[in-house]
């Protein structure tokens, strides 16, 4: 069993170390690769589950005029200026905001998430809402 499967913070590390020692040849590099690729897919998945939470709020927001408050309004400010401050720490994100196939999953988990809070069904089959101009923009709110 390899270090990496024992403690992977130890393991971390270690190779840490060993690169900024000039020790390549000690360096456990598939693992490595791995582990860098996973940062990438981490940040994905943030973006993702952001972008769903921001979008479920809209929905409730715009399905239910009459239970509007400071909460959902301020879980909707919260995630846009999540969302600005990570697009604009990793900027290669932005591209996934116009993939069909990316937004199409995300839609689908936040009308699940208003779906599973408001017991509504009647939810949009797609986002109604352009992502820059609208969803993201900090001004916006669906009208009613």
């Amino acid at each position: 069993m390899h270090a990496y499967d024992k403690d992977i913070l130890a393991w971390s590390q270690e190779q840490a170390r060993l690169i900024r020692a000039g020790r390549f040849d000690l360096v456990d590099l598939e693992h490595v690769a791995e582990e860098i690729e996973d940062v990438g897919k981490s940040e994905q998945r943030e973006l993702a589950n952001r972008m769903t939470v921001l979008l479920a709020h809209l929905l409730k927001w715009s399905f239910q005029p009459e239970r509007r408050g400071a909460s959902w309004e301020k879980t909707i400010k919260a995630q846009r200026k999540e969302l600005a401050y990570h697009l604009e720490e990793t900027p290669s994100l932005r591209p996934k905001l116009l993939e069909p196939r990316w937004l199409d999953m995300v839609w689908s988990k936040a009308v699940a998430q208003a779906v599973s809070e408001t017991g509504l069904d009647s939810f949009p089959e797609t986002c109604p809402w352009l992502i820059d101009e609208e969803v993201l923009n900090p001004y916006w709110f669906p009208a009613d």
